[in-house]
């Protein structure tokens, strides 16, 4: 069932949204346990662009993958492992982490944490040509 607002893929028909971080992470505390000690929602979707909010149990894991767009993590609460292109960077709160488009990398949580993804997605044409197509999601 798709979000007020939004269309049957979860595409928002909105141009603006306004969130709450806050309630949005009491909501998230409410519906614990995560399964896999994770927990994410997408804020906002549209053809170019993705915002999910992301909480994660301390110890808690997202194995290796990539994200076809290039992205940014901030962490909101907490404190992340974050391993990409072999460097691992202890992200917390209040710290940003920008990261090209179709670079493999995967976290750890070192503690309770929450953080913020967005991702610019390419169109559908650059989408295809990319030559990693089938690794991951």
């Amino acid at each position: 069932m798709p979000l007020p607002g939004s269309t049957d893929d979860g595409t928002m028909a909105a141009e603006l949204a306004h969130f709450d971080f806050a309630q949005e992470l009491a909501a998230f505390q409410s519906q614990k346990p995560w399964p896999s000690g994770i927990h994410a929602k997408t804020l906002f979707k549209r053809p170019d662009f993705r915002t999910i909010l992301v909480c994660m149990e301390a110890a808690a894991t997202i194995k290796e993958h990539h994200a076809d767009g290039t992205s940014s993590v901030q962490v909101l609460k907490g404190a992340i492992r974050y391993k990409t292109q072999g460097k691992t960077y202890e992200l917390k709160t209040g710290t940003l982490l920008t990261l090209g488009a179709c670079i493999k990398h995967d976290l750890e949580a070192i503690e309770e944490s929450a953080f913020l993804l967005t991702i610019a997605w390419p169109n559908n044409e650059a989408l295809l040509a990319m030559p990693h197509r089938g690794y991951g999601t």
